[in-house]
């Protein structure tokens, strides 16, 4: 983004994308208990940003680690008993309350939903001067929510931290845990570049005049 302001925090039809990410969970007819993990450094000012905006989403506040495994550690860390957890990036605001029912049924009956996307362009790997052309139509783009039962998440962050572990299917999957992929939305996308923004804005303003 190239932006002083954490991204998290940029502002998506007047308020910090961040609150759009927690209203989308608790609007879902579940209403999960949600767990919010921030940089330490970032404590303070969010709670800033909550009083600016008159946010009041009940959430509970908790450090974040070094890499995005060991917050998610710290988070998982604060749950007492079973049940099911839906681990979601907080730039992806678009998330719609339907997708985030579907993984927790899913993760219910099967023990694990990873949400994603299939790319509709054409894809290639590129190693050093040799390209090879790749099948779309086995290929996933994965986003959140990923959602798992508690003790089976639990289970797989024992593991030492890899370079590897890019989320939590990753991590899941190298604990020998089978994986259950469901279709995701393409509205749910991550916001991460300045564009991204802008069109996050263009699907907000489009949901809302079709309600």
């Amino acid at each position: 983004m190239q932006n002083a302001v954490a991204k998290q925090f940029l502002l998506l039809a007047g308020k910090p994308i961040l609150m759009h990410t927690l209203e989308r969970f608790n609007e879902c007819i579940l209403k999960p208990e949600i767990i919010l993990v921030l940089n330490i450094d970032q404590h303070r000012y969010w709670e800033d940003l909550c009083v600016q905006y008159n946010f009041d989403v009940p959430h509970r506040l908790v450090k974040g680690g070094v890499q995005r495994f060991h917050s998610v550690n710290n988070g998982l860390k604060t749950i007492k008993g079973n049940g099911i957890v839906a681990v979601h990036d907080a730039v992806r605001p678009l998330v719609s309350t339907e997708l985030i029912l579907a993984s927790y049924q899913v993760a219910e009956e099967k023990g694990s939903a990873i949400v994603a996307v299939q790319p509709t362009d054409s894809v290639r790997m590129i190693q050093g001067e040799d390209t090879l052309s790749l099948k779309r139509d086995e290929l996933y783009l994965i986003q959140t929510p990923q959602t798992f039962e508690v003790s089976l998440l639990k289970k797989a962050y024992k593991a030492d931290y890899r370079n590897d572990f890019t989320d939590d299917s990753s991590v899941v999957e190298y604990a020998g845990n089978k994986l259950v992929v469901i279709p995701g939305s393409r509205d749910n996308i991550k916001i991460t570049y300045a564009e991204d923004l802008e069109w996050a804005e263009f699907i907000l303003q489009r949901k809302r005049l079709l309600k």
